[in-house]
């Protein structure tokens, strides 16, 4: 796979390998770009902006259209490279085949529904035969930055709603997995004028100063790590921001819950795509009365997953990205059982492979419910009432999404109100999204909304048009 910049497929003689988790073997390399890259897509991205600010609406919209056709042409070819690049299953990786078209397919309709609005300017005593209104005008380039977990769903989430408010892209995927994202723009570069979109890869710490300190970006979209986070956004200077840093999603069960659909629920929260996910359940808060049941049957359906080859349609869970993030989740699993918590189900480890775990007992202190594992683990915290599993729900510096399941409205109402996230789930799991709904979270977790129609209007801006 080879960089885009201004319509040309770029190669360096120095190159990343893109190795399979699940058998480290080579998928395939992508070059080591450096700074100057980084200028000259950056540069490119400037100057094309004028081709797609001028485009009308609906030509736009009908361009949004034909990608969406040859992307789901090519849905298969993409979804391999993801499972191969992530080690997520096949099933997974259609699934996320499927959410990014339908993604896109909701950019090429809100390109169409950008609207300003009318200013009552007699409201004021200078405004009295005075009209006034606004218009949404686009930022210009828009840089994307995202991580290995959903290549390309995370990817989409920029760039299609930037191209729908006429913005040009310059995209950084994750070099452990930026193969999937550099197919699906090589198909969108087809349709869209030389320069409009544009991709990098490499080291972050090479080219993401490059990105973020740039005059000529008008707006990064970052998702990723919150250290990362908080250093582009002490480099960004003025530049728009929307920073998805991940969570530390809590999952409440009170003992009026309907159990079944809570372990359910828990159960697909903590192992889809081996826990990689920064909506996944990483706490499971249970009131006592319910606890031992809620164990017993987390177990039962933890012992169902089918672990294996990636690429086998029934497979339900592969490995971690890499050995590395393995042995990550092993650490922080034994500290926990070092210091009392009691494993009850799984804890093993065999190179990038961690089974899925269940593990009771877990003290709010520890890392592994401090910190977000980004593993297959279902930590089992017990509390007396609801008002404990609220405190402990806000205890971390994380506030992305939060589930409550029970059948009391006026204990869901309670949640609602004092649950410090971004957004709070009544008888659903985290985990759960849907593509057009705004996404984003409170303290830690970032700042700014994407979901399609939020996203764009967060790449436009607001001109104030006067007529006296």
């Amino acid at each position: 796979m080879k960089m885009l910049i201004n319509g040309n497929l770029i190669d360096k003689n120095d190159k990343i390998a893109v190795l399979n988790p699940f058998n480290n073997e080579i998928v395939d390399h992508v070059p080591s770009g450096n700074g100057e890259d980084v200028k000259n897509a950056i540069y490119s991205a400037n100057k094309a902006k004028k081709s797609i600010r001028d485009m009308s609406s609906r030509k736009l919209s009908r361009i949004l259209y034909d990608i969406h056709q040859e992307l789901k042409e090519k849905s298969s070819e993409i979804s391999r490279l993801i499972c191969l690049e992530t080690g997520k299953p096949i099933r997974d990786s259609k699934v996320e085949m499927e959410r990014s078209l339908q993604t896109l397919l909701m950019a090429a309709e809100e390109s169409k529904r950008i609207y300003g609005e009318t200013i009552p300017m007699d409201a004021a005593i200078a405004g009295k035969k005075v009209f006034g209104f606004t218009i949404k005008i686009p930022l210009g380039v828009v840089a994307a930055i995202t991580p290995f977990n959903y290549p390309v769903n995370l990817a989409i989430h920029k760039i299609a709603p930037a191209l729908a408010a006429k913005n040009s892209v310059v995209l950084k995927p994750s070099t452990q997995a930026p193969l999937a994202a550099l197919k699906m723009v090589e198909i969108m570069d087809g349709h869209l004028p030389d320069g409009i979109i544009n991709t990098i890869t490499g080291s972050g710490n090479v080219l993401g100063d490059k990105i973020v300190t740039s005059e000529m970006v008008d707006k990064i979209s970052f998702t990723g790590s919150v250290n990362t986070g908080l250093s582009i956004a002490r480099k960004a200077g003025m530049k728009k921001l929307t920073l998805e840093l991940g969570g530390n999603d809590p999952l409440i069960v009170l003992d009026d819950a309907d159990l079944d659909a809570a372990v359910t629920a828990a159960v697909s929260g903590s192992y889809l795509n081996a826990g990689q996910v920064c909506i996944a359940v990483k706490r499971i808060i249970l009131q006592e009365k319910i606890a031992d049941q809620f164990a017993e049957e987390l177990v039962s359906q933890t012992k169902k997953i089918k672990v294996g080859d990636p690429l086998d349609p029934e497979t339900e869970m592969g490995p971690l990205i890499n050995e590395k993030a393995a042995i990550h989740v092993e650490r922080v699993v034994n500290d926990a059982v070092n210091n009392g918590a009691e494993l009850l189900w799984g804890g093993s480890r065999k190179g990038a492979f961690y089974e899925a775990t269940v593990i009771d007992h877990v003290q709010n202190e520890m890392e592994l419910v401090q910190k977000e594992t980004f593993g297959p683990v279902s930590p089992i915290i017990r509390v007396k009432d609801l008002d404990e599993a609220i405190k402990l729900a806000n205890s971390t510096p994380y506030g992305l999404q939060a589930g409550i399941f029970t059948q009391n409205i006026e204990k869901a109402k309670k949640a609602v109100r004092q649950i410090e996230a971004g957004s709070v789930l009544i008888n659903k799991q985290p985990t759960f999204r849907t593509d057009n709904m705004p996404f984003g979270g409170f303290k830690m977790s970032g700042i700014g909304k994407e979901g399609v129609k939020y996203a764009v209007e967060d790449m436009t801006r607001s001109k104030l048009v006067v007529i006296g």
